[in-house]
């Protein structure tokens, strides 16, 4: 007898729908074809234990399985589910209730029968919703994430025997509700680190909240124990909530690798922070079987790179591309997979390898050549893409003993979404462009333009420090920046002085 049951495969941050089709006929042996991986290819085994402790049996028959589209790579354990039930449904061991391609179903079995969670409801719950289906069947686990999905019956199930109970109409499943008061927190109320914390530093401050305004890129050269890193861990706090697009599109990345489950929809923008040793692939993503890299994961959120010249160097430079078309590509041989990376870069770095500026009579301090040394570990492509340098001198000890605290980061985040309102409203009509970091060559144009005085002092920095045409444009973005915090339709002069002195590290001999 034949059946079918219908499952997902996820590549990238979408999914395909699998035709899991089980014929059970006259002869011995098990069939498992569909271009499946190891995983998979496993299966057999966990299905004879667990058929087999939930009262049921793996039939001594010849048991053909495709998974169709046979052309298709298919991975991982989530596929156990779909061809244990197709095995119990072609075998006549139990009487179907419910049409059952009416629903997608996916799970992991473990040897008593219990499923385990998956990778990639999300993206398999939208897929289900747009080709029709009715429900979907899938470990508890995973039902939050699931249940974000509107008109789609999600049902969360602990083990085999509650899908068999529901297929053969013994019980009757009530579909997750999402409680978006309580499931879907808004847990930007919930960051533990505020500004208000951040003693001095009103400059760097000011800078930050440039950055947060317009996304830009931001690194922060100073020091150790100068705050560094204290200050970019609270960049966060002054984001603006994200919309309903950039949650969905958030909490499909992490659903992909399995780090939305039990969240629903992620509603906090991501940090991530790798280390120093991290590799290419972990950054952009990729392996064997791609997967997300960090500045896929930061996505719609912040990527943090503490200690940047620690970094080796041709991590860095893989970054490059992905910072200007805000998206990473995986090719393979047979397929290729586009992971969104729309992200604002936060870097950190001493500016010697003592850590400490050149400065006379100090007994810790690198030569200039030293310096030089150390800042060319960093190339000067990857530099002209991050808009705003900023020098962090520390912090004297008279502020450090003020206990009057500073201004704290709800404050900062108003004005901040203030400022992105006017970009929302200026971009309304420019699909995926959302604030002004992201303006092309075109939208400079047409929202940067400038006076004759803005024009002549901006002409006298591109000659005076031998900016690229690259750090032009940051410029004007990081001006148009200022201009909208300081609630103005015109960049003018002043804004573009704001916006040069930002670029530190074009300075010669800014050490």
């Amino acid at each position: 007898m034949l059946t079918k049951i219908y499952g997902s495969a996820v590549f990238g941050i979408d999914a395909t729908t699998i035709t899991t089709e089980v014929n059970v006929d006259h002869g011995v042996g098990y069939y498992l074809v569909g271009l499946a991986d190891n995983a998979i290819k496993e299966s057999s085994y966990r299905i004879a234990a667990a058929l087999s402790n939930v009262g049921y049996r793996l039939p001594g028959k010849r048991i053909t399985i495709n998974l169709a589209p046979a052309n298709m790579r298919k991975e991982g354990s989530a596929y156990d589910l779909p061809i244990a039930m197709g095995i119990l449904i072609a075998s006549d061991q139990i009487k179907m209730h419910l049409n059952e391609a009416d629903y997608i179903v996916m799970g992991e079995l473990s040897l008593d029968g219990a499923l385990q969670s998956i990778n990639g409801a999300l993206p398999i719950a939208i897929k289900a919703k747009e080709e029709g289906f009715k429900g979907i069947i899938l470990p508890k686990e995973n039902q939050k994430e699931a249940a974000v999905v509107d008109g789609l019956a999600v049902y969360g199930v602990d083990s085999i025997e509650e899908v068999i109970a529901f297929f053969e109409g013994k019980t009757v499943l009530e579909p997750y509700q999402l409680d978006f008061e309580g499931d879907v927190v808004d847990q930007e109320d919930h960051l533990d680190r505020d500004f208000k914390d951040v003693k001095g530093q009103e400059s760097i401050k000011r800078a930050m909240e440039i950055a947060a305004s317009g996304g830009h890129n931001i690194i922060l050269i100073g020091p150790p124990g100068s705050g560094k890193t204290m200050l970019a861990k609270r960049l966060a706090s002054i984001l603006p909530p994200m919309t309903l697009a950039e949650s969905l599109e958030t909490t499909k990345i992490h659903s992909v690798v399995g780090k939305a489950k039990d969240k629903g929809l992620i509603r906090v923008r991501p940090f991530r922070n790798p280390h120093h040793t991290a590799s290419s692939v972990a950054l952009v993503g990729g392996g064997s079987y791609p997967q997300p890299g960090e500045i896929s994961l930061a996505h719609n959120g912040v990527l943090f790179l503490d200690e940047l010249p620690e970094f080796k160097r041709e991590v860095l430079e893989v970054m490059r591309q992905p910072l200007e078309d805000r998206e990473v590509t995986i090719s393979r041989a047979k397929f290729t997979i586009t992971y969104p990376s729309s992200f604002m870069l936060v870097a950190s770095m001493n500016p010697s390898p003592s850590g400490y500026f050149h400065e006379p009579g100090s007994m810790m301090q690198s030569t200039q050549a030293e310096m030089q040394r150390y800042i060319n570990k960093i190339s000067g492509p990857l530099l002209d893409r991050i808009d705003l340098h900023i020098e962090v001198t520390p912090v004297p000890f008279e502020k450090l003993a003020d206990k009057q605290l500073a201004e704290p980061s709800e404050a900062i985040r108003e004005r901040v979404m203030e400022a992105r309102k006017k970009q929302v409203q200026r971009f309304v009509n420019h699909p995926g462009i959302h604030y002004n970091a992201q303006m092309s060559t075109a939208l400079l144009r047409k929202y940067c333009a400038l006076d004759s005085d803005s024009l002549a002092l901006l002409k006298s920095a591109m000659e005076r420090l031998n900016l690229s045409a690259r750090a032009y444009d940051r410029i004007l973005k990081v001006a148009r920046t200022i201009a909208d915090l300081d609630k103005q339709e015109c960049i003018h002069s002043h804004h573009i002085a704001e916006a040069i002195q930002y670029r530190s590290l074009d300075r010669e001999g800014w050490f």
